[in-house]
């Protein structure tokens, strides 16, 4: 069984996780904490495998409690945000301190919601039971500039859990010559805008939220906005994104192999693909035909990533060219980009 325990102010909001959680036959509610003070005695007392926190305490918030926990006791942890700019800024700060994955606060006034949300909370803390922490390497900011490039030249990244720190990781070592870039990080609408702001704040690429019709540039970065797929289309004036809510594909809107297939299709050989850390099969299957269509595939490594399925996928049906450590994507990138400016 896999025990959690439960920190948030709202006495409503502990009773309705604590249920929750107790209806799920492989989870345990060891406890339910009101504030930081009394978490910090539970943790040393009950040790539990799986921590959900809130952002929003009074006295001490839930980053200052997270970051004292992942100093202390690392342990995962599923934070809890407001559907706000405010709230938005608070989990990307909460990922980047350990946080393992992250819920917004759910709407419960319509019915068919709550079982939806329950859903979706024991899936996360089920995911997070199983993820690896303190493996993220510590990020250098290589400073090295490719030669002039092709515009056609493209690389796509796409991660679910664990990726945005990932992902940032990999974009700080780049420099700002680089090809463009475009991402679909499994991520709910209303927070991938303050995740390109974080990135773009901390690289020397330029990084946005993709919008529809946007020209794709070199030295560029365009993350597909939340409940969104993004394409690539080939123009008279080179590429562009394009922006679609059709059906959701395994199960995602962004879908990696939604943005995978596309680009095998428009850049076929120019282009170099990434599947990063996350829980199933969401991107194996577009950079097989990635593979195929002749450009560079990677995979990261089972030892590097927070939860390795989507990656194990891929190197399951033969579709990544190469396997990395995340420490050794960004160089691997170069290295590609380096040879395409030789070409």
């Amino acid at each position: 069984m896999i025990t959690v325990l439960v920190v948030d102010d709202s006495a409503l909001v502990r009773a309705l996780l604590s249920e929750m959680i107790d209806n799920h036959p492989l989870l345990t509610l060891v406890g339910a904490a009101a504030n930081a003070f009394i978490a910090k005695r539970m943790v040393n007392e009950l040790k539990p495998d799986v921590i959900t926190l809130d952002v929003e305490m009074p006295e001490v918030n839930g980053l200052v409690f997270l970051d004292r926990l992942m100093k202390a006791r690392p342990t995962p942890v599923v934070m809890f945000s407001s559907l706000t700019e405010q709230g938005a800024l608070a989990t990307m700060e909460a990922l980047a301190l350990g946080a393992v994955d992250f819920l917004p606060k759910p709407k419960l006034d319509i019915a068919n919601k709550v079982k939806e949300f329950e859903q979706e909370l024991t899936d996360k803390i089920l995911l997070a039971s199983q993820a690896k922490l303190d493996i993220m390497p510590t990020s250098t900011q290589t400073v090295r500039n490719v030669s002039e490039v092709s515009n056609l030249s493209l690389v796509a990244i796409g991660a679910s859990t664990g990726g945005t720190e990932a992902i940032r990781h990999i974009l700080m070592e780049l420099p700002k010559s680089f090809p463009a870039v475009v991402v679909s990080q499994h991520m709910p609408k209303g927070f991938t805008q303050s995740f390109a702001q974080r990135l773009n704040s901390l690289c020397q690429l330029t990084v946005v939220e993709a919008t529809q019709g946007q020209p794709i540039k070199q030295g560029h970065v365009y993350i597909a906005p939340g409940d969104y797929h993004l394409e690539i289309q080939d123009t008279n004036d080179g590429y562009k994104i394009k922006l679609s809510q059709t059906d959701k594909v395994n199960n995602h809107r962004p879908s990696i192999d939604v943005m995978f297939n596309s680009v095998a299709q428009i850049a076929g050989r120019r282009a170099a693909g990434v599947l990063l850390t996350g829980m199933g099969k969401d991107g194996a299957q577009g950079l097989a035909q990635m593979k195929q269509a002749g450009g560079e595939t990677i995979a990261q490594s089972e030892a590097s990533c927070l939860i390795y399925g989507m990656p194990k996928e891929a190197v399951r049906i033969g579709a990544a060219s190469q396997q990395k450590d995340l420490a050794d994507i960004s160089s691997a990138l170069y290295q590609w980009a380096r040879l395409k400016s030789l070409k």
